[in-house]
């Protein structure tokens, strides 16, 4: 356990951005008419940034100046200690000094823009603003916002880092309301959660002194998460060197992200624009805490990709664990379980910690020998995953669904080792008094210290439980029973032998219809394959012909039996054998009255038509499991197990689910039916009741 006690309500003051948000929102409606509301933030986010930098350089802003005057080509470095912070801007324009030239504002405006740090140009060129400045300029727009955004209070000492990032939040939420489902924006309340959680065990070194502290999000968005991680480290030790480092492929959130980055001492430089699922930028570093909320449902593979992104997974992949996707790749349509690999890559070999965001899909998706399996199983065997946390529903801006924390360790404590616990914190919520967007419920100061407490204290109980990793590692059993099949000449059987396509070899009514019927021309292989079917739709038809006239009762309880009566039935057909014993196979049905088959060695032969397939936990013996869940109703089915790793294409049997709400599920005992009886004949009496007064 921590040394050090954590105060889990920290940082819990109200903060309320309402007055900055709708001024912000007023000046947006200023661009009515040129602009369709959705390209709002290609103006408010460029100009909301370039606001905040000007706020925040306001105190030095004339000492940068004169020393520019003084010496045009005086180094950067040296300059952005004249400004306190990493930019600084040598215009002698701001935002209200441009309005009092108006018939030259566009000229002006980006001579202000040049005016900054080639970091911070670099940040508004990532925006595309300058062709803005134009549309804005041309549509008699330009004046009024920037005259708006001079008037527009962001400096760090009356707005800081928190309350920006709450500005940004409601901008960001504002905008993406149309947004998909799976590109969803992290509430503080969530990130709060998040980060005690992470930090409430196995952390005491954040406290030494001076201590350089690593965090990474890879899908960084406006760096909430970043920022959250940092004034909470900063909180308990001030001492602490954070050094933060995000990748974000979004324009905006990434411009954002930086800007923020750069006004809290930032190296901007940690901070890149790059789809994680094509490139780790940090390659030589490993971090001592990953937390992200990576975006559900987006396809990483097919033509709904990204471009370049399914080739460059599928590279990473080839090599192996020296790369970040070892473990396997899940489906092509969704990249949860990338991120999940990507995260335990970068952290930390000894004491690394991560907590991820994800729906439900990376529980249970996919089959036992599927990618999605094969990486929870490689994270299970790895002891990786510290505990999974179900979250309350609607707790997302644009999303309603279900979510998940996982909880990631490379340093378990002694007790949690070879365990993983599972919280169901659904209930564990408050609502809001208006919604926002799909959000109607929030994660209160008490809700995170009642699910903190959950997880740090890992006992067991109803919101609670603890299970051996194995738990959720099971093996695929094939169960089959011996081949016992009687035969028969019967009008009931040649249909069933048709439906089975026993005669598809020869002649398929289907397929020719559909080769005939093509209105692309044929290849030859298909002419080809047209011409073998017609050449043999005589013998087709003369061999049901040959059945049907021989239709008879006489039922035979073993091939050896059967196939002579066969064989002399059709001579005048066919003596093909392998398709009299395809025909025979057809006229079949189990039957258990039947001779049991062998084959030449003596072996017993079981029938594929009854194969089954059980799950059967990975500590389990199959015998016990057998003996109680399979021979009481099948008392001689037999159990195989087909699991080959050593071929070119293994056949894997072994696979993991987490089957997590299975785990809280709780019975409710059905109503009486002499109870819904009573309930329903009230209701019509209360129907009768309604229609008679109102037909008088």
């Amino acid at each position: 356990m921590s040394e050090h006690k954590i105060d889990v309500m920290w940082d819990d003051t109200p903060v309320d951005v309402s007055t900055e948000v709708n001024f912000i929102w007023s000046i947006a409606n200023k661009l009515r008419g040129t602009y369709q509301s959705d390209k709002y933030k290609d103006v408010i986010i460029p100009m909301v940034i370039i606001r905040r930098f000007e706020c925040a350089l306001d105190s030095t802003k004339q000492a940068v100046v004169d020393k520019y005057k003084e010496n045009p080509a005086y180094p950067a470095k040296a300059m952005c200690r004249v400004s306190g912070f990493q930019f600084f801007n040598t215009s002698e324009y701001t935002l209200a000094e441009l309005v009092n030239d108006p018939d030259h504002l566009a000229a002006n405006f980006r001579n202000y823009i040049e005016g900054f740090s080639a970091n911070v140009q670099d940040i508004i060129k990532s925006l595309d603003f300058d062709k803005q400045i134009d549309k804005m300029d041309k549509n008699n727009r330009l004046l009024s916002v920037v005259k708006a955004f001079s008037e527009l209070d962001l400096d760090p000492k009356t707005i800081d880092n928190v309350k920006m990032g709450y500005i940004f939040e409601d901008l960001i939420r504002r905008f993406s309301e149309n947004a998909e489902a799976g590109d969803h924006y992290t509430g503080r309340d969530i990130i709060k959660l998040m980060v005690n959680i992470l930090l409430a065990e196995g952390c005491d070194d954040i406290f030494d002194d001076h201590k350089e502290i690593t965090i990474l999000d890879q899908a960084a968005g406006t760096g909430g998460m970043l920022s959250t991680s940092y004034n909470f480290i900063h909180r308990y030790n001030p001492t602490a060197k954070v050094r933060l480092f995000g990748q974000e492929i979004n324009p905006e959130s990434y411009a954002m992200c930086v800007a923020e980055m750069l006004i809290k001492g930032q190296n901007a430089e940690n901070i890149r624009m790059q789809d994680t699922m094509k490139a780790d930028c940090f390659p030589d570093r490993q971090m001592r805490f990953v937390i992200e909320n990576p975006p559900f449902g987006t396809p990483w593979g097919g033509k709904d990709a990204a471009e370049g992104v399914e080739q460059a997974v599928k590279e990473e992949n080839q090599k192996g664990f020296d790369g970040r996707f070892g473990a396997g790749l899940p489906g092509s349509g969704d990249m949860q379980l990338l991120f999940i690999q990507s995260a335990v890559n970068k952290m930390d070999n000894a004491l690394g910690r991560a907590a991820i965001i994800e729906n439900g899909s990376p529980l249970f998706s996919g089959g036992t020998s599927s990618g999605e399996s094969q990486i929870r199983r490689w994270l299970l065997e790895n002891d990786l995953i510290e505990a999974i946390i179900a979250l309350p529903v609607d707790l997302f801006y644009n999303t309603g669904i279900a979510t998940y924390i996982w909880v990631l360790s490379k340093d378990k404590r002694e007790e949690r080792r070879g365990k993983i616990q599972l919280i169901d914190a659904g209930s564990i919520f408050h609502k809001l008094r208006k919604a926002l967007g799909n959000k109607k419920n929030e994660i209160s100061p008490e809700d995170r210290s009642a699910i903190t407490k959950l997880y740090a204290d890992f006992a067991e109980n109803e919101l609670c439980k603890i299970y051996p990793n194995t738990e959720f590692i099971y093996r695929e059993y094939t169960v089959m029973q011996p081949l016992q099949r009687s035969y028969a000449v019967t009008e009931e059987r040649i249909r069933a032998m048709l439906s089975k396509g026993s005669l598809s070899s020869l002649y398929d009514p289907a397929k020719v219809a559909e080769l005939e019927n093509s209105e692309e021309e044929l290849t030859g292989k298909e002419l080809k394959k047209l011409e073998n079917y017609q050449n043999n739709a005589h013998v087709y038809e003369a061999i049901i012909e040959l059945l049907r006239c021989a239709d008879d009762d006489k039922v035979y309880l073993s091939p050896a039996e059967f196939l002579p009566v066969l064989t002399k039935i059709l001579s005048t057909a066919t003596a093909d054998k392998k398709l009299l014993d395809k025909i025979a196979d057809g006229l079949s049905i189990m039957d258990k009255s039947a001779e049991i088959q062998r084959d030449k060695k003596g072996n017993i032969i079981y029938d594929k038509e009854t194969k089954d397939t059980e799950i059967v936990k990975f500590e389990e013996s199959i015998e016990d499991y057998m003996a109680r869940e399979v021979l009481p109703h099948v008392p001689d089915a037999q159990w195989f197990f087909e699991e080959d790793l050593g071929k070119k294409n293994p056949v894997v049997k072994t696979g993991a689910e987490i089957p997590f709400t299975r785990y809280f599920y709780k019975y409710q005992q059905p109503k009486p039916s002499e109870e819904l009886e009573q309930r329903f004949l009230e209701l019509e009496k209360s129907v009768s009741e309604r229609i008679a007064r109102l037909f008088g």
